[in-house]
């Protein structure tokens, strides 16, 4: 009956229109949408306590109109980590389902963030003048790597590795289990497995993945009583501790971290294992000669570069003996962010570079090398990164009294980015182990591996 007035004469009841809200979340979930290049995957909660998005969405927080300045001037993963890490911006709640979820809508949706025109630019900055939020540029966060030098110099490969591994050895001693392992473990049971039958004793957990890793490492290299293993990157001393006192192996630990080489010569002297472990604080291009039986690399290759790395598998060859084996535990990615992406190259691990596990080994075989096992661990990172986060959520308040919260947020997003990497196969991690043969061919590898994932002398 539209159109028609009562009978009274009185005007008709006035319906109220939606109001339309001014919040700064409402404000900038357009802007949002259009640096993004499609609706928002996320639900925005701004500073002034206004909220827009999809509800039921895991909610991002700006905590300050610095995060909006950060992210305008740069719009990509650098900006928003730098955003996260100062505490400008979170996550309302769990951090991986917040990564999960935005990683999700960019494979689905196939998100490419569009090039930003001067128009654009016009638009951002006024929406930003309306709420408040314009300001000069905010700093760079004190934890970024700054590095100088010619790139995989050995001057800035050792402050390459100073600014990750040199973070202190109490950091690692908090975040990392009894056998000081930073690394893939490799998982046999299932966590916890038999800690409920009321004898009081701990059940499956990190550190028993960890000697479970270093226990195949071992098997694989045919180790024993006077055998000689080179470890180069021995981090701090896990396989070279392990190998010394289970097989009585002779081993040469090589780091370019003074704080690992530190930790590793006392635990070297305090288990008496001195007639048994040599600990070498240098460039792996400083080692001149060897005839070792083995040579182990675990997770160090990613450090060595692109360009460098036949130079690298060139040094394995040459430090084995014939017959002598090479075990390369090393992580792998496609040609998307082979650094790791921006968070990574510029917080964690400057100058790291992976590649396709193919790539890998062919350079391992272009040096010399017959590749003769592959076991991909990929799952079991997703694991062991998980526990290490489990830690440092557990025990937050310790890490941040001990390094500072802003290092303790960097490495919160780098745990859990990290394990999110590998649960959905963007990273990758394999143990290859190879063999340098005689000149007439001759490996000396048992007929099957199956000794190394049993009882019995696994050479």
């Amino acid at each position: 009956m539209t159109g028609i007035r009562p009978a009274t004469g009185t005007r008709p009841a006035r319906v109220p229109r939606p109001r339309t809200s001014t919040g700064a979340a409402h404000r900038l979930l357009p802007l949002a949408e259009q640096l993004l290049g499609a609706p928002l995957p996320l639900r925005l909660r701004a500073w002034d306590g206004s909220t827009a998005g999809p509800e039921g969405a895991p909610v991002v927080v700006l905590r300050s109109r610095r995060a909006l300045r950060r992210l305008v001037r740069q719009p990509d993963e650098l900006g928003l980590a730098q955003a996260y890490i100062t505490g400008e911006l979170d996550i309302d709640g769990d951090l991986t389902d917040g990564l999960r979820t935005v990683w999700g809508a960019a494979r689905e949706r196939g998100l490419r963030p569009p090039k930003l025109t001067l128009t654009d630019r016009a638009r951002a900055v006024g929406t930003m003048v309306r709420i408040g939020a314009v300001g000069p540029r905010p700093p760079v966060p004190s934890s970024r790597a700054r590095l100088g030098g010619a790139l995989h110099s050995k001057a800035r490969d050792r402050a390459a590795i100073s600014h990750h591994y040199d973070l202190s050895n109490d950091f690692y001693a908090l975040l990392l289990d009894e056998t000081m392992a930073y690394s893939c473990g490799y998982w046999t049971q299932d966590e916890h497995e038999g800690d409920d039958g009321g004898d009081g004793e701990q059940g499956y957990g990190p550190a028993d993945a960890q000697r479970d890793k270093l226990e195949l490492v071992c098997r694989k290299l045919g180790l024993g009583p006077g055998s000689t293993l080179l470890d180069i990157g021995c981090g701090w001393g896990s396989l070279a501790l392990y190998a010394a006192e289970t097989y009585r192996t002779r081993v040469t630990a090589v780091t370019l971290a003074a704080e690992q080489a530190r930790y590793v010569s006392e635990q070297v002297g305090a288990r008496g294992l001195t007639e048994l472990v040599e600990v070498r604080l240098s460039d792996y291009r400083e080692i001149r000669a060897g005839s070792y039986d083995a040579v182990s690399t675990i997770e160090m290759g990613e450090h060595v570069g692109d360009a460098e790395y036949p130079g690298f598998t060139a040094t394995l060859h040459r430090m084995l003996r014939p017959g002598g084996r090479a075990l390369v535990q090393q992580m792998s990615r496609g040609a998307v962010a082979p650094g790791g992406g921006a968070f990574i190259e510029s917080y964690i691990a400057p100058d790291m570079h992976m590649r396709p596990l193919g790539d890998t080994v062919s350079l391992l075989e272009g040096a010399g090398l017959e590749v003769r096992a592959v076991e991909s661990m990929r799952e079991h990172y997703t694991r062991t990164i998980r526990a290490w986060h489990r830690t440092l959520e557990e025990r937050w308040a310790e890490f941040g009294a001990l390094v500072g919260e802003e290092t303790a947020r960097v490495w919160r997003l780098y745990l859990v980015g990290s394990a999110l990497a590998f649960e959905e196969q963007r990273m990758g991690v394999d143990q290859i182990l190879a063999v340098r043969p005689s000149e007439r061919g001759h490996s000396g590898m048992p007929p099957t591996p199956r000794r190394w994932y049993g009882e019995g002398d696994p050479r």
